[in-house]
Order: structure tokens, then C-alpha cells, then sequence
């Protein structure tokens, strides 16, 4: 083998070498992500060195499942991970229509629920026209995908904000009234901006920073450079940003580019640029005039999701928010200078295509059966009442059923705020905030006090929940439970695990790439 080689050959090469497929595509995300130097040859195709790629799998050729196992312990239950699923299929149809932290992939659900997934298990434990349950519904994974799978779905969650990104997703919906409505507020918003002038300043802007970093941050070389340590990122990102300040400066000046809000009481009014509050509050002027219930409510999605994407925070920063972004910066995460936005519209108009798009997918897999989910405690919600007040059909379906188990996923001791997480909805909307009321918040920290106060929080969620359930039902929890607290919690329910799943977690939020596993306890009645 010749020591250049052209990308395909590259791949076929190190398919040898490793014993599995590695495809064209992977050695150019190797080339791309600076794992190897780019060249070139007499025609500027793009070749590599087997010397180099050969060192690089020196150092990087053990595969994640054996990495992980090594980390995490034999009895993790790879089958588990869903590996073979790209993301667009992990995050399919409506399961994508909002960011949600701590939410479990839809494959799980169909592990556990569909009794067709013969592939590797033998048992299965609900069927088409039972009732399942998820008292910490969060998104409504578990209700979206029982609805798939020809199973009626109840979800209860304290965050009225979560328990209206689950109905949404459930809803039907006239999509040629959504698509005629939000064109409408884009032409309108269109026009509002030219008043504003920030658009014509973004391209400004971005064509400046184009020149900027083909000049400084050449792609992929830089960051083969920073990955070989020929270049301190730190000291050279700061100083080429520093140096870029002026020219951003200048045409803030030349744009009256408003930044900073009179006041930071709200997260609305911290973590927005004033430009981009601006079209925020124009676009939620427009939605809140809408006649048509449904059409207002998805719209009123897709704006919140819109904001969310528009926060004025680095893109290393979007999981834990540090300090409002109002400059230019140095990115490590796209190892390049990056700006905040400065217009709502580009992720507006996108995430109103997306949205149709996955509400049709989602209406040709969807049966006719009843989802529903319902803002309460867990803890102490009479189920019959409030779903017969809701729906009186869905009602005494469940008094005559009852439930037959549940799948779900409880909060984490002490990891996510999950009222915060969604601040600026609250703000936006005007929804109630019951902090106070979440289990396992991490305002309370992870301490004994914090995991004896979840222990209970958790045992009393289950033991009211299981006034509605039939004698022989399954439950199934997913859980990182590193402080070993389920079999406590099992106990005081009234309750045995009769199994364990380990599974490796490969896809977490805000892409963290440590290994991390979590299991789902069987549970069933003592």
C-alpha cells in the first residue's frame, strides 16, 4: 500500500487494519475534526498519510463498547445503548420538536412497551389497548410512543410547561392553517426588521468574521494544530479576538445596534440582546392574536423553541448558562470567533418548517388511542377524577382498565432545575412555576437530607400511583441510581425489583462523550 491514499482508499485501508467497517465518511470527519492533517495532491484532491492515520489508531483504536465496558462493568447491556439508530431516528418526528434535558430516546420506550420487538428479548410486558403511566412524563416520550404502538398513555408532570410540550405533541392539527398562519407572522416580522436594521447588520457581520477566520482559523488545519499543541488555543483564541473587537465595535456604532435591556429581573430580560427581545415580543404579539386554538398553541412551540436557540450565551455554554454574550468571542467548541445572535428569524422560519415536517411523520404512525397528560403532584393526584374531568371517555376507560403499569423516568437527585430549564417559557407565557414541588431538584443538592427527601418523594409518587393499577402490574424506572437509593424506595412502596438493565447512554445532552450509563428497574408488587 502506497503511503498516500485517497479517502476511500483510506477507509478500505484502515477497514484492514481494525477488523470493521470504517467508511469514507468517517475518515473525512477524522480529516474535518483535525484527528489527522489534511493534504492535497497535484490537483487538490484531498489525500492522506498512512502514517499518519496509522498513529492515530494507534492511540484510538479500541471501540466505544469495549472502552465503555472497561469503564462502566461487564453487565452493561450494550443491546441497550441502540447504537444502530442514527439520530435522526433517536430523535424522530414530534419527539424533536422541543429541547428537553434529561429525556430518554424512543427506541427505550419501544423496548420495553412493543410486544413485536422480538429481536432481543424473549419476554414483553404490555400489549396493544393497555394503559401505561408516566408520572414524571417530562416531554412525553413514553406517551408519544405508546400512541405508535396502539397503547393508551396518562402522564402527570408538576411543570405545567412540560405538560404542554407533551399535549402538543400529541394534538392533530390542520397543517395547511399552521404553514398559511406562521408565513403570514414571518412576512410580518420581515417587515418589522427593516425598521430594525439588525439583519442587514448580522450579514455585515458575518461576512466580516468569514474573512476573519479563513484568515486566522483555516479549517481543519487549525484545529489539527491545537490538537497537536502547536498552537495554545486559549492564548491565541483571546488574542485573536481581542483583535477582532474593533471592527464588531465599529459596526455596532455604524448599525445603533442596540445590545443590552434597561432591566435583567427576568431571564427574558438577562439573556437577550434587546434587538432580539424585540422580535421575540413582536412575533409573541402575533401568535396570542391567533383564532384557531391548536394553530396558536404549536406556534407558541415553535416560538419558545425559537428563544431558547437565541439565548445570548457561547455555543459551549447552551447546557449551563455562565454570563450574558454581548461581543464577539473566541469559540472552543467551533474553534473560530463566534457572535450571539442578533435575529430570531433564520431559527424561526427553520423550526416552522421542522415542526410540519415532524407533525406529519408523526400523524401517519399515531393510532387512535387515548393520550393524555395531566400538570399535578404525582404524589397526591387523584387520577380518575382529573382525567374524567378532562376527558370523561379517556375516565372511565381507566376506572374500568385500570392501569397496567408504568415506564418512566424520575428526576435525578440533585441534577436538573427542571422549572429553570425552561425559564424563559415561563416568562414568555406567564405558566405557573411550582419549584417547590419538583423531587429531586438540584437546588437542594445531593446531600443525605436531599436523597432521604427524594427517597420519599419518589415511594409516595408510586404508592398513590398505585391506587389505580391493576394486581399484576410492571414497573419500570430509568434511573443513574449512584447513591443506591431504588431498593430503598422499592421497599417502601411495597415493592420487589425482579430485575436490573444496565444500559450505556451514548447520546447525552449538550454532546458530553464521558461514559455514562443508567438502569432501568423491573418492579413489581411484594
Amino acid at each position: 500500500m502506497h503511503e498516500l491514499m485517497t479517502v476511500k482508499e483510506a477507509g478500505i485501508w484502515a477497514s484492514n487494519l481494525l477488523g470493521r467497517n470504517v467508511t469514507a465518511s468517517n475518515i473525512s470527519y477524522l480529516i474535518q475534526y483535525g484527528r489527522i492533517p489534511k493534504k492535497s495532491d497535484k490537483n487538490g484532491s484531498v489525500i492522506v498519510n498512512r502514517h499518519d492515520l496509522e498513529e492515530y489508531y494507534k492511540t484510538h483504536h479500541e471501540t466505544k463498547k469495549d472502552r465503555w465496558k472497561k469503564q462502566l462493568g461487564r453487565d452493561l447491556n450494550w443491546d441497550l445503548s441502540f447504537s444502530e439508530y442514527k439520530e435522526s431516528e433517536t430523535t424522530k418526528h414530534v419527539h424533536r420538536l422541543h429541547s428537553y434535558k434529561g429525556k430518554f430516546i424512543p427506541q427505550l420506550v419501544e423496548y420495553f412497551l412493543d410486544q413485536h420487538t422480538d429481536r432481543f428479548k424473549r419476554d414483553y410486558f404490555f400489549n396493544a389497548g393497555d394503559i401505561v403511566l408516566d408520572p414524571f412524563c417530562g416531554s412525553g416520550t413514553t406517551l408519544v410512543q405508546a400512541s405508535e404502538l396502539g397503547i393508551h398513555s396518562i402522564g402527570i408532570d408538576v411543570s405545567a410547561f412540560n405538560a404542554f410540550i407533551s399535549n402538543i405533541k400529541l394534538g392533530k392539527y390542520n397543517i395547511y392553517d399552521i404553514k398559511h398562519t406562521a408565513d403570514a407572522i414571518t412576512r410580518k416580522l420581515k417587515q418589522f426588521q427593516r425598521e430594525k436594521r439588525n439583519v442587514d447588520f448580522e450579514n455585515r457581520l458575518l461576512d466580516e468574521l468569514r474573512l476573519y477566520n479563513n484568515q486566522y482559523f483555516p479549517s481543519p488545519e487549525y484545529k489539527y494544530k491545537v490538537i497537536k499543541k502547536v498552537i495554545n488555543e486559549k492564548e491565541y483564541g483571546n488574542q485573536k479576538s481581542d483583535e477582532f473587537l474593533p471592527i464588531y465595535n465599529e459596526l455596532i456604532s455604524e448599525y445603533k445596534i442596540k445590545l443590552t435591556q434597561p432591566g435583567s429581573d427576568t431571564f427574558l430580560d438577562k439573556w437577550f440582546l434587546q434587538v432580539v427581545r424585540d422580535e421575540i415580543d413582536f412575533v409573541f404579539d402575533q401568535i396570542i392574536n391567533i383564532a384557531d386554538s391548536e394553530t396558536k398553541n404549536i406556534l407558541a412551540l415553535v416560538l419558545s423553541r425559537t428563544v431558547r436557540s437565541c439565548r445570548a450565551t457561547t455555543h459551549a455554554d447552551l447546557g449551563t448558562l455562565k454570563e450574558p454574550i454581548i461581543t464577539t468571542y473566541y469559540c472552543k467548541k467551533h474553534g473560530k470567533i463566534c457572535k450571539p445572535l442578533f435575529s430570531i428569524s433564520s431559527w424561526w422560519q427553520r423550526y416552522v418548517q421542522d415542526t410540519i415536517k415532524r407533525l406529519l411523520q408523526y400523524s401517519q404512525l399515531r393510532t387512535e388511542t387515548f393520550q393524555l397528560c395531566l400538570t399535578g403532584d404525582s404524589r397526591d393526584i387523584d387520577l380518575i377524577e382529573r382525567l374524567t374531568k378532562r376527558n370523561p371517555e379517556f375516565g372511565m376507560l381507566l376506572t374500568n382498565r385500570k392501569i397496567d403499569g408504568i415506564f418512566s423516568s424520575p428526576p435525578y437527585v440533585g441534577l436538573i432545575n427542571y422549572h429553570e430549564q425552561h425559564a424563559y417559557a415561563y416568562d414568555l407565557f406567564g405558566f405557573e412555576r411550582r419549584d417547590e414541588l419538583e423531587i429531586g431538584p438540584l437546588f437542594k443538592g445531593q446531600g443525605i437530607d436531599a436523597r432521604k427527601s427524594y427517597v420519599k418523594g419518589i415511594s409516595d409518587v408510586l404508592n398513590n400511583c398505585k391506587r389505580f393499577m391493576k394486581q399484576d402490574y410492571n414497573v419500570f424506572l430509568v434511573a443513574n441510581d449512584k447513591y443506591g437509593l431504588y431498593p430503598q424506595i422499592a421497599a417502601l412502596s411495597n415493592m420487589v425489583i425482579v430485575n436490573e438493565y444496565k444500559r450505556p447512554v451514548l447520546n447525552r445532552v449538550e454532546k458530553s462523550r464521558a461514559a455514562y450509563a443508567e438502569i432501568i428497574f423491573h418492579m413489581k408488587e411484594k
